[in-house]
């Protein structure tokens, strides 16, 4: 709505003209309630900029650190890995940071934290990946640079502890889309997870949000060019043979869940398994509060163990 629309709705409800009153509480409340909910989703994505350093990870006593592993030979193309010293043969959650494509890292502690205080004593290998940002790189650059990180991480997954063919990846906000273009085109020379945790990403179908009122931040990355928006669209990649996709969503956000919804409806039209949880928390709260004890994180562990045995068994009580 713009200002002078509102300005013409204030002032008939003022001087109380005709049908002002329906007016006034149907479109300027409709428009006040989306101006609160953008300015809280982008509060939200805010605070995880701003406390991106103001926090130190603390590792669990018994894990042992591989810090910087580079993938590549820009300084953002690193990764770090997590795990239990003495591993074989185990299960790797592989974890994509968000910010907006333009911020963000691998330690931040909403990223790290409970995650891998819960998974890495089961035993279960956990790797944090950075990966070029914007202005320097573009959205399919990104997905570049996932997709090597994750090439390097399963050729050097033995190092660690764990196995090539039981990786998890996961991603939240953009990290959680550039994990999705991952997942519904799998780029050559990698070994197919064994499915994919995606954490409010809002961001499966490109097109259509960009089509609709969206935050700015989607134009910084998305551009204006239909081309570009349909070629870093998770839904307009997705193929056949998807593995199976948990797409976590915040009931709070306009876009969040339809978005999730739409995209598991077309990985489910093409023999995929994809499930969507709904949860009643802020989009920076999905992602730290995985891992702590709850029905969220017993939720996730269970589409963890129906992935793999080995899975399973490690995650047992």
């Amino acid at each position: 709505m713009g200002t002078s629309r509102l300005l013409a709705l204030v002032a008939a409800g003022a001087l109380g003209l005709g049908a002002s009153a329906p007016v006034f509480g149907g479109p300027l409340r409709d428009w006040v309630q989306t101006q609160r909910a953008e300015r809280a989703e982008r509060a939200d994505v805010d605070g995880l900029e701003e406390n991106a350093g103001s926090a130190r990870l603390q590792v669990p006593a018994g894990i042992k650190v591989w810090s910087d592993q580079a993938y590549g030979t820009d300084r953002r193309q690193r990764l770090d890995v997590y795990a239990q010293p003495g591993l074989s043969g185990a299960p790797v959650v592989f974890m994509v940071h968000g910010g907006a494509w333009r911020t963000g890292d691998k330690t931040m502690p909403r990223v790290v934290q409970n995650k891998l205080d819960h998974w890495g004593p089961r035993g279960i290998v956990f790797v944090s990946v950075n990966y070029r940002l914007l202005p320097e790189a573009d959205v399919l650059s990104q997905a570049a640079d996932v997709a090597a990180a994750l090439a390097f991480a399963q050729r050097e997954a033995p190092r660690w502890g764990g196995d090539p063919r039981r990786f998890v990846l996961m991603g939240h906000s953009a990290g959680g889309q550039l994990i999705a273009l991952l997942a519904a085109a799998p780029a050559p020379g990698l070994a197919p997870p064994l499915g994919s945790v995606i954490l409010d990403s809002a961001v499966f179908d490109v097109p259509s949000l960009m089509h609709e009122r969206h935050l700015p931040l989607y134009d910084r990355a998305f551009g204006q060019e239909p081309a570009f928006w349909r070629r870093t669209s998770p839904q307009a990649q997705l193929q056949a043979g998807v593995r199976p996709l948990l797409l976590v969503c915040s009931s709070r956000r306009r876009d969040a869940c339809p978005q999730a919804d739409g995209f598991a409806q077309s990985a489910q039209a093409l023999g995929g398994r994809a499930s969507v949880l709904p949860l009643p928390l802020k989009h920076s709260e999905i992602n730290e509060q995985l891992g702590q004890e709850g029905a969220y994180t017993r939720a996730v562990d269970a589409f963890l163990a129906r992935l793999d045995p080995e899975l399973a068994r490690r995650l047992q009580p």
